[in-house]
């Protein structure tokens, strides 16, 4: 009966590892991994772009035998280092697959080969030379454009001071330039935690070199971890990706959201309750450690909101017409009854009413959503849109259709809007009110405002129709001064009232009579007295 087995082509699997190594910096971290290994105090790179020539050189404890080096996946370093890092033992063989010479030195000894030499398996002869404290390694026919900018990346995190061509390599993210805490998944320094200003940006290094890193973050100011190799380990053969890394991506942020915690209850414990809310709830937030807020009498300002504007439909969050509280609101603020909580959505064709009585009330819009389920404000929280609301239109004079690009409400002129909640009532005349298809303007309204409570002018591709809503505006304008322009007494004063002219002290008492042409420049005004 025939039988197989596993077997290796050597000189396949020689040529073929070529392939494996995705990134062309990964020959210069291996060489600058190799050092540090070996307990340097410095690495020293060189490239000759126009000879393509580069050179590293580390002042650690030298190689003790050449073989070791060139044996793929036999590291041949102690057994402390291989039970720390678990070191694979291929990475030099990046220097034979990336150069056309290589000549390592080290101690009183020396190798010079050709690399293709190398991969076809001749011996190559370790001759002595003149002694060398370290290993320097000499790498010719090697092509890395743009190593400077590169080697900055790969040194920012590594724990050997690095230099380039002479010039020490910057490592903001070493670990000797950082305040670290020790946890158990290695060292992370946590960005804001003295201060409140926390990012969800991370960066993570594995063994000196970054393993994670955001897309787009700000590098001054990022959370910075240096993974325990112990428990991490980087897949093969770049080592520039965790392996299981969405599942340690969860481990990560979890001994972040730990360490919060922890500096949360250091704050809340030296500071008054005002600065602990001030500073640290939108850290909190972040790191969803709300709970810590449930016994805080006071209640976030960036959670409540006064009305101070036109409430409009909106889609995409430009909500001006909303202002942060002024001052922190407390909680006998709201068991008293001074300050009154409400929940309201967007303002939509179906609460719009709401909006104005809110405005109208002086209620606080507040997001319940940003507090703990447990906190003490969620039990005075005023649901307005589940209240019934009823509405009267006072003096009403007349009404017409908006012959709209977009929309085509009803408008009716009026003395002014009742809105009434359960035994609240507020009378509304200075701005309009839109309700079921209709545009209720009051005496007080003269603008053309009132449409984007009717629609928030985005169409079926979620474009935003901005000449749609300055021709309806501008119509609802026009229809306006029309319909109160029952008589010429009546038209002129619907257009004084919205020119202000109490604003002009110059004016003030004065007696003009006033000729109105066909043309603009027919009118003539004519000072009496």
């Amino acid at each position: 009966m025939q039988q197989v087995q596993l077997q290796i082509n050597e000189q396949g699997l020689l040529r073929n590892q070529r392939y494996a190594f995705s990134n062309k910096y990964t020959l210069v971290s291996e060489l600058m991994q190799n050092a540090r290994r070996a307990g340097a105090t410095r690495v020293e790179v060189e490239y000759n772009a126009d000879a393509k020539l580069l050179t590293v050189f580390d002042d650690g404890a030298g190689i003790k035998d050449f073989q070791k080096l060139l044996t793929l996946h036999e590291s041949g370093w102690n057994e402390a280092t291989c039970w720390q890092e678990q070191p694979f033992g291929i990475g030099f063989s990046k220097c034979l697959y990336s150069a056309t010479r290589c000549i390592v030195s080290s101690g009183d000894k020396r190798i010079d080969f050709e690399t293709e030499d190398a991969l076809d398996k001749q011996p190559i002869d370790v001759i002595d030379a003149t002694y060398l404290p370290g290993t320097l390694v000499a790498l010719y026919g090697v092509d890395i454009p743009k190593l400077k900018e590169h080697i900055a990346s790969l040194s920012r995190g590594f724990a050997v001071p690095v230099f380039f061509n002479g010039v020490e390599i910057v490592r903001p993210y070493a670990l000797c330039n950082l305040a670290c805490v020790t946890t158990e998944i290695g060292h992370v320094a946590l960005a804001g935690c003295l201060d409140g200003k926390s990012t969800r940006d991370t960066i993570v290094f594995l063994q000196g070199f970054c393993v994670i890193e955001p897309s787009y973050y700000n590098t001054d100011h990022c959370n910075v971890v240096h993974l325990d190799s112990t428990q991490f380990v980087a897949r093969l053969p770049d080592r520039d990706k965790l392996i299981d890394e969405n599942d340690q991506r969860e481990r990560i942020k979890d001994c972040l959201s730990a360490l919060w915690r922890e500096a949360l209850l250091v704050a809340k414990a030296r500071l008054s309750s005002e600065e602990f809310v001030e500073l640290f709830y939108e850290a909190a937030r972040s790191w969803r450690q709300l709970d810590l807020f449930n016994d805080v009498p006071l209640l976030p300002r960036s959670l409540c909101d006064r009305i101070v504007g036109y409430p409009v439909q909106e889609r995409y969050g430009d909500r001006d017409y909303l202002q942060s509280v002024e001052r922190v609101i407390t909680r006998a603020d709201v068991e008293q009854g001074a300050v009154v909580l409400v929940d309201l959505g967007g303002v939509a064709e179906d609460n719009t009413l709401h909006w104005m009585f809110a405005r109208a009330k002086g209620f606080i819009v507040f997001h319940a959503a940003g507090l703990h389920d447990h906190h003490w404000g969620q039990a005075h929280v005023r649901m307005l849109e589940q209240e019934s609301i009823a509405i009267a239109i006072l003096g009403e004079q007349c009404r017409a259709v908006l012959e709209g690009r977009w929309i085509w409400p009803t408008v009716v002129i009026c003395d002014a809007v009742s809105l009434t909640v359960g035994e609240k009532c507020v009378e509304i005349t200075d701005d309009g009110v839109f309700d079921r298809d209709c545009i209720l303007i009051p005496k007080g309204e003269h603008s053309g405002e009132p449409v984007r409570q009717a629609s928030d002018f985005v169409d079926g591709n979620d474009q935003f129709l901005d000449g749609d809503l300055d021709a309806d505006r501008n119509a609802l304008y026009d229809l306006i001064h029309r319909l109160r322009a029952v008589d010429p007494q009546s038209a002129l004063a619907s257009l004084l009232r919205e020119a202000k002219l109490e604003k002009y002290p110059l004016l003030k008492g004065k007696t003009f009579r006033l000729t109105v042409g066909f043309a603009c420049d027919e009118h003539a005004i004519e000072l009496v007295g």
